[in-house]
């Protein structure tokens, strides 16, 4: 049995990253070689002496959309109550203006119920899920061209974890510089180190840097309950390897470069579109893949990531990736040495 204890690390909670480093590629870097061990500490801007001609970046040019929503929910009878007031986080886009959603408190808010959103767009609950997520399909005026994404852009906010309990000042900085596509409700944070000049600094030393698309949702950070962690469910996101983008990844393994996966989601999207031979396929559509230990690699050289919570499937994945116990000498290695943990912290590249 793969038990969930054996994910777990103590963390101090001043090392939790409350801001993001002031410049993006300034952060420390942990360099992780998984055969030895070896560990050697650097700072993110680094990462170029670690790649070489012929490799590839492969980058998740997803967007995060504004999607944490304030309303209020309309009430069928007047009852002298104070309306109900209502947070929504929108998770997944189901069809042109319905989202699955997350509402909070949701025991009032049941099929058929109407809130309203700034006085410039309302949600109605078309169903209720098991899980209980709500199905909402919004109503705003679209003579202006108006979309979901443009609503948003003016009355969400940036869905930050709930260990961030600082207000952002700034939503670009919970962007990676390169997104392109909305749809994620979470950062793919890896990628935010990166800044323009490192990235033409890498592309001039002879790495193709790729790009994929895979939608963070909540699914990938949901808490991991069961004891016997192969018992876990992923929830499912979409992801996108364009042909174009399948083909230079193809062609770099054939000329023996390495495919280096910035972040998690981007290791998840190539192994769910890789064959048993490594060959990565063009494809658009759902992944639920749940890596951990053991688990063999078939499109993935190394990796860029952030440190993860405890007991977390992202913290799995990369003990599969670099073998559980070697992973958790370095989280015990970067505590000792004040790294900052999580979504605005410190990053760690495993060779």
């Amino acid at each position: 049995m793969h038990s969930l204890h054996d994910y777990y690390y103590e963390l101090p909670h001043e090392l939790i990253a409350q801001t993001p480093c002031e410049q993006r590629d300034g952060c420390r870097l942990l360099v992780l070689d998984r055969k030895t061990g070896n560990i050697s500490h650097r700072h993110f801007y680094d990462i170029v002496e670690y790649l070489r001609p012929g490799d590839a970046l492969v980058i998740n040019d997803s967007r995060v959309i504004p999607a944490r929503i304030y309303g209020v929910k309309r009430r069928q009878v007047d009852d002298g109550n104070e309306p109900s007031r209502v947070e929504c986080l929108l998770l997944r886009q189901r069809e042109l203006d319905t989202w699955e959603c997350i509402v909070h408190p949701g025991k009032r808010v049941k099929t058929g119920a109407v809130i309203d959103f700034s006085g410039i767009m309302t949600g109605t609950v078309v169903s209720v899920s098991e899980d209980g997520n709500r199905m909402i399909r919004f109503s705003y005026d679209k003579t202006g061209g108006e979309t979901v994404y443009s609503v948003l852009e003016k009355i969400g906010k940036m869905p930050l974890p709930p260990y961030i309990t600082e207000e952002l000042d700034d939503n670009d900085k919970y962007q990676t510089v390169y997104a392109n596509e909305n749809g994620s409700a979470a950062a793919p944070t890896a990628g935010l180190h990166f800044t323009e000049e490192l990235l033409e600094k890498i592309k001039n030393s002879g790495v193709d840097v790729i790009r994929v698309m895979l939608h963070v949702g909540l699914g990938t950070f949901r808490p991991v309950k069961c004891e016997n962690i192969e018992e876990h469910k992923m929830h499912s996101e979409f992801f996108t390897v364009t042909a174009d983008a399948a083909e230079r990844i193809n062609a770099v393994r054939r000329r023996g470069g390495r495919i280096i996966a910035v972040g998690t989601t981007s290791c998840r999207t190539l192994e769910s579109a890789a064959d048993d031979e490594g060959t990565v396929h063009a494809e658009s559509r759902d992944t639920d893949i749940f890596i951990y230990p053991p688990y063999k690699f078939k499109a993935v050289d190394a990796l860029i990531t952030n440190f993860h919570l405890p007991e977390s499937t992202l913290l799995m994945l990369i003990s599969a990736f670099a073998d559980r116990e070697t992973v958790m000498k370095a989280y015990a290695e970067a505590v000792k040495e004040r790294y900052r943990f999580f979504s605005f912290g410190d990053a760690m590249l495993i060779l």
